[in-house]
C-alpha cells in the first residue's frame, strides 16, 4: 500500500470516529470571520501562547465568562471610545461574544476579534466618506444662532440608535469644530482645510490596516483587561521597546501610551528636549506630527509605534507636534509645539543641591536642597565592575557631604516630576537616610513576599528632613517618600503621587513579546503604592488634574491593598505635630499670592473642564469665551502685580508670552530660591524642628 493510500486510511478512520485530525495544527473549522481581514496561522498560535502566560499575572484572573466581559467592553473601548462609529443594533449584535471570548482565545480562535474588527472598519470608512462630503459641501449655510448644543465626553453616552441617530451626532460634532476654530480667528477655507486633511489622513491610515494590526489591538485588550500596564507587543513594536519598559520617545524625552484612539503624553524625561522646551505637557495627546517645515499629518488611532516611527528623528531636527492641550473640551482647540530633537543628556538628570535662607518666625534659616530628577544609573559601568558606575546615590552622598559643611539648619529632597528608575539606586539612597532595616517589600504573583534591605549601617544625615513630591512622582519616588514617611524619618510635602506600584516582565513569545505584571511594591508599613500612592503629611495646592493623571485614572488598575509590615523601627512619631504643621502652613499660604493663583487657576480650569455640554450659538459660545478669557487675565494679573511686572491687557498678549516662555525655557526657569514650593517646604520643615524641640523640652521638665 502506498504511502498515500496509508495516510487517506487514517485520515479517513479520523472522520468516520467523528475525530479531529492534527498535523501541525487543529484542522477543525472554527466560526466564519466575517469581514476581509483574517488572522494567519501564526496569530492564532501566539494568542494561545498570551493566555498562558497571562494565567501567572499577578492578579491571577481565571479565563471565565466574568473576563469574557471584561475583553470585550475594553474592546469595544478601544476601537470607539466616543461611540461615534458603532450603532446600537452593532452593539447587540456583538453581545453573542459575552461569554464567548474567554473559550474562542483559549482554542487561539480569534473570530470575535476579527469580526468585531471588521465591521468597525466598514462603519469607520463610511462614516469619514460622508463627513468629508459634508465639508466638501461647506459651511456657508449652517446656523449658528440656535439652542443647540453638543456633548463634550461621549465615553458614557447611550450608542446611537441607528444611523440617523449617529448621522445627527456627527453633524453636532462638525458643527462645534467650526464654531471652535471659527472663535479663535480662523477663516471657513482655512477650516475646511484643516478638516479635510485630518479625516483624510485617517481614512488612508484605516484603509491601510492588516491582519498585524487587527491582531495588536485585540491582544492589547485582552493585556489591558488584566490592568494598564500589561501590554502585547508585535515583532516591529518590540524593536521600538525600550530597556526600561517604557515607551519612550527618542528624540524628544517624552513617554507615551495609546489611549482612547490617541498618542497621549504620560511624562516627560527630566533633562529631554521635551522637557526643556516647556510646552508639551503631561495628559497632552498628540493628533498629528510633522517634519520641519512639511505638513502636519493626522495620527488619531494610528498604532503607538508608527507615531513612535514618525517622531524620531536625527539631533538638531525639527518635529511638528499638533496637541489637544490636556483638559480641553473640544479636540480641535489646539496648538502646534516644536521640539527640536536630541539626546537625553544623563548630566542634566543628575541629582544638584542649592542653598537658600529666609526668614522663619525672626529666626534666619538655611536650607539645603537636593533635586532629584530620576533615579540613574550605568547599568553597563556597574556590571564591568567599575567602581566610578553613575549613581544616583554616589552623587546625592557628595552633595549631603558639601551641604554638612555649609551647617544647614534642614534638608529638602525634591522628587517632584520624578518618573522613578533604578530600584537598586532608591534602595542605596534610603541607606543614607535610616541606620539599617528594609527599605521595600516585593510581592510577587504566587504570593511570596521578599524584603530590601539596607546593608549599610549609619546615616549620612540625620538631621531634619523633609520631601517634596507631586502627581508626577512615581515608582522609585514613591518607595522614597514611602520609606521616609513610614520610618518617621521625612515629613512628606505636596501633592498626592501618581501610584505606580507594580512591577513588569517582559516575556518573548513565538511572534511579538509581552510584557506582564507579576509583582506588587508595599511600603515597610505594609501598605502598597499601587493606586493610592502617597498621601503627603501636608498637602500644597496643585494645577494638576488627579482624573486626568496617575495611576487611579487608567481603566483596570490594580488595587491598593496591604499585607503585613515589615520588621521596622520608626525614628520618631511625627503624626501627632501634623495638625499643627498643617494649620500653620494653611495660614501661611491662605494670602500668598503665589498659592492663590495656583488654587484661582485651578478652580477656574476645574469649572471649565465641567461642562457635560458645549452651545452651538455662536454669541452664547463667545460670551462664555470671553468671560473665561477676562477671569484667566484676572488671576495672571493679580500675580504679575505682586511680582512687580506690567499687566497683561489681551489673551493673544499672554498667549505670545507663554510661547515665548517655551521658547527660551530657561531664561523663565525660577530660582530654587525663589520656588514657592520649596519656600514653603522650609517653612513647614521650621514649624515641625520648633514643635520637636518643644516636645522635648516639655518631657525634660516633666
Amino acid at each position: 500500500m502506498s504511502v498515500f493510500r496509508k495516510l487517506f486510511g487514517v485520515f479517513l478512520a479520523a472522520l468516520l470516529l467523528g475525530g479531529a485530525l492534527k498535523v501541525g495544527g487543529d484542522l477543525k473549522a472554527g466560526p466564519e470571520i466575517q469581514g476581509a481581514l483574517k488572522p494567519q496561522a501564526v496569530h492564532r498560535e501566539a494568542a494561545e501562547e498570551i493566555v498562558d502566560r497571562l494565567d501567572l499575572h499577578y492578579s491571577r484572573l481565571s479565563f471565565d465568562d466574568a473576563l469574557s466581559e471584561r475583553v470585550l467592553e475594553q474592546y469595544l473601548k478601544d476601537l470607539d471610545p466616543n461611540r461615534l462609529y458603532f450603532t446600537r443594533k452593532d452593539i447587540d449584535d456583538f453581545q453573542i461574544y459575552r461569554d464567548q471570548l474567554d473559550d474562542q482565545l483559549e482554542d487561539g480562535e480569534l473570530e470575535a476579534g476579527y469580526s468585531i474588527f471588521n465591521r468597525f472598519q466598514t462603519r469607520l470608512e463610511e462614516r469619514l466618506t460622508e463627513i468629508l462630503a459634508d465639508i466638501k459641501a461647506g459651511f456657508d449655510g449652517w446656523q449658528f444662532d440656535g439652542d443647540e448644543q453638543v456633548l463634550v465626553d461621549r465615553s458614557e453616552a447611550p450608542w446611537a440608535a441607528d444611523d440617523e441617530a449617529l448621522d445627527a451626532i456627527w453633524r453636532r460634532q462638525l458643527k462645534n469644530a467650526v464654531l471652535s476654530m471659527r472663535l479663535n480667528g480662523t477663516e471657513d477655507s482655512a477650516i475646511r482645510e484643516r478638516l479635510t486633511n485630518r479625516y483624510e489622513s485617517q481614512l488612508n491610515r484605516v484603509r491601510q490596516n492588516t491582519a498585524e494590526d487587527v491582531f495588536q489591538t485585540y491582544m492589547n485588550a485582552l493585556a489591558q483587561s488584566f490592568d494598564p500596564h500589561t501590554n502585547y507587543f508585535t515583532p516591529h513594536n518590540s524593536e521600538n521597546f525600550d530597556i526600561s519598559m517604557s515607551r519612550s520617545l527618542e528624540g524628544i524625552g517624552a513617554v507615551l501610551q495609546y489611549e482612547d484612539g490617541y498618542t497621549k503624553v504620560v511624562r516627560l524625561v527630566p533633562g529631554g528636549p521635551a522637557a526643556k522646551q516647556g510646552r508639551l505637557k503631561p495628559a497632552d495627546r498628540i493628533v498629528a506630527v510633522g517634519q520641519d517645515d512639511d505638513d502636519l499629518v493626522n495620527v488619531i488611532g494610528m498604532r503607538l509605534d508608527e507615531v513612535v516611527d514618525m517622531i524620531r528623528g536625527p539631533k538638531g531636527s525639527d518635529v511638528q507636534l499638533e496637541v489637544i492641550p490636556a483638559g480641553s473640551a473640544s479636540e480641535h482647540d489646539t496648538r502646534t509645539v516644536t521640539i527640536t530633537r536630541n539626546k537625553v543628556v544623563l548630566e542634566e538628570q543628575a541629582a544638584k543641591k542649592e542653598v537658600i535662607e529666609f526668614d522663619h518666625d525672626g529666626d534666619k534659616v538655611k536650607l539645603g536642597i537636593i533635586e532629584i530628577p530620576a533615579f540613574y544609573m550605568d547599568f553597563n559601568a556597574f556590571h564591568r565592575g567599575d567602581p566610578n558606575y553613575t549613581s544616583t546615590t554616589r552623587d546625592v552622598a557628595e552633595l549631603l557631604v558639601e551641604l554638612r559643611k555649609e551647617n544647614v539648619d534642614g534638608l529638602v529632597i525634591d522628587l517632584r516630576n520624578n518618573g522613578g528608575g533604578s530600584l537598586l539606586e532608591v534602595n542605596k539612597l534610603v541607606s543614607l537616610f535610616i541606620n539599617r532595616g528594609p527599605t521595600v517589600q516585593v510581592r510577587e504573583a504566587g504570593g511570596r513576599v521578599s524584603v530590601e534591605n539596607d546593608q549599610y549601617p549609619g546615616m549620612l544625615y540625620a538631621g531634619p528632613l523633609a520631601v517634596l513630591v507631586n502627581r508626577y512622582s512615581a515608582s522609585a519616588s514613591e518607595i522614597f517618600a514611602g520609606a521616609m514617611q513610614d520610618y518617621g524619618r521625612a515629613l512628606i510635602v505636596g501633592d498626592q503621587t501618581y501610584g505606580k506600584g507594580t512591577v513588569q516582565t517582559l516575556l518573548d513569545l513565538n511572534h511579538g513579546k509581552l510584557k506582564m505584571t507579576n509583582a506588587k511594591f508595599y511600603r515597610v508599613s505594609g501598605s502598597s503604592n499601587q493606586n493610592l500612592g502617597i498621601v503627603p503629611d501636608v498637602n500644597m495646592p496643585s494645577l494638576i488634574d488627579k482624573d486626568e493623571v496617575g495611576e487611579s485614572s487608567l481603566p483596570n488598575a490594580l488595587p491598593w491593598d496591604e499585607i503585613q509590615p515589615a520588621d521596622y523601627e520608626r525614628y520618631q512619631d511625627l503624626m501627632p505635630l501634623l495638625p499643627t504643621l498643617r494649620e500653620r502652613h494653611d495660614q501661611r499660604i491662605q494670602n500668598n499670592p503665589e498659592f492663590v493663583y495656583v488654587e484661582q487657576l485651578r478652580d477656574l480650569v476645574a469649572d471649565a473642564n465641567r461642562r457635560h455640554e458645549l452651545s452651538l450659538n455662536a454669541d452664547q459660545r463667545k460670551a462664555w469665551q470671553d468671560q473665561y478669557d477676562q477671569k484667566r487675565l484676572a488671576i495672571e494679573n493679580a500675580l504679575r502685580k505682586y511680582r512687580g511686572e506690567e499687566p497683561i491687557d489681551k489673551m493673544e498678549d499672554l498667549r505670545k508670552l507663554e510661547e515665548q516662555r517655551a521658547l527660551d525655557p530657561e531664561a523663565s526657569e525660577e530660582p530654587m530660591n525663589e520656588d514657592p514650593y520649596l519656600r514653603e517646604t522650609g517653612h513647614i520643615l521650621a514649624d515641625m524642628v520648633g514643635l520637636l524641640r518643644d516636645q522635648r523640652v516639655a518631657s525634660q521638665d516633666s
